[in-house]
């Protein structure tokens, strides 16, 4: 149910999301893994494939939290603050790689946060098997981007690669546990809208 309280406590998590170092409960994926010998070009390029990640963070964040605060289900309500938890230990890892390569994080972030914010709650307003269904082509457009980050990262910097190869194992399986729960299949208009979105963000945020 939507309530003032809802609101005030998902403002606060909106705040901390952007402006708050996030933390992560879990071993970072890389600890232990020697720092590659890395180019100039290549540093950059990892850097920036990093920040990507970190902004699609954000926007899962977002998306997640958006959809809790709309979802009818208690049960849908917990496995979506369950995975908007794990999100946050991919921004704590993301940013942190980013930050080694001498990279910055994306300055539109606040932007991301807010219209996917909005997304969120539009999909869990449509019912709780349409909201699922959204979750589970989220994920699976976000595995498919971090296969190919794993394709075009520097084959050395296997620092990068164990945190984005971690991020997708944990996607994949947000995308099953919202099948599971009875998510619907999205249309194929809606797809294909999803995927341009996600394609304007990731290309902005490799540069800003």
């Amino acid at each position: 149910m939507l309530n003032l309280d809802s609101l005030i406590i998902e403002f606060d998590k909106g705040l901390r999301t952007l402006f708050s170092q996030a933390h992560s409960t879990r071993p970072y994926p890389d600890a232990g893994l020697p720092e590659a010998a890395l180019s100039a070009s290549e540093k950059n390029k990892a850097a920036a494939l990093m920040r990507v990640n970190h902004c699609g963070e954000i926007c899962a964040q977002a998306l997640y939290q958006g959809q809790a605060l709309t979802a009818r289900e208690p049960q849908v309500q917990h496995k979506l603050a369950q995975a908007a938890q794990e999100e946050t230990e991919h921004l704590a890892w993301t940013a942190r790689r980013a930050h080694e390569l001498g990279g910055h994080l994306s300055l539109l972030n606040p932007l991301w946060y807010t219209s996917s914010l909005a997304i969120g709650a539009t999909a869990g307003l449509l019912g709780d098997k349409w909201n699922l269904g959204f979750l589970a082509e989220t994920e699976r457009q976000v595995g498919a981007h971090l296969q190919s980050h794993l394709a075009a990262l520097p084959p050395q910097d296997m620092r990068s690669r164990a945190v984005v190869q971690q991020m997708y194992v944990d996607e994949t399986q947000h995308a099953d546990m919202a099948v599971q729960l009875g998510g619907a299949e999205l249309p194929l208009p809606v797809k294909l809208a999803m995927q341009l979105s996600g394609r304007v963000m990731t290309r902005t945020a490799y540069w800003v």
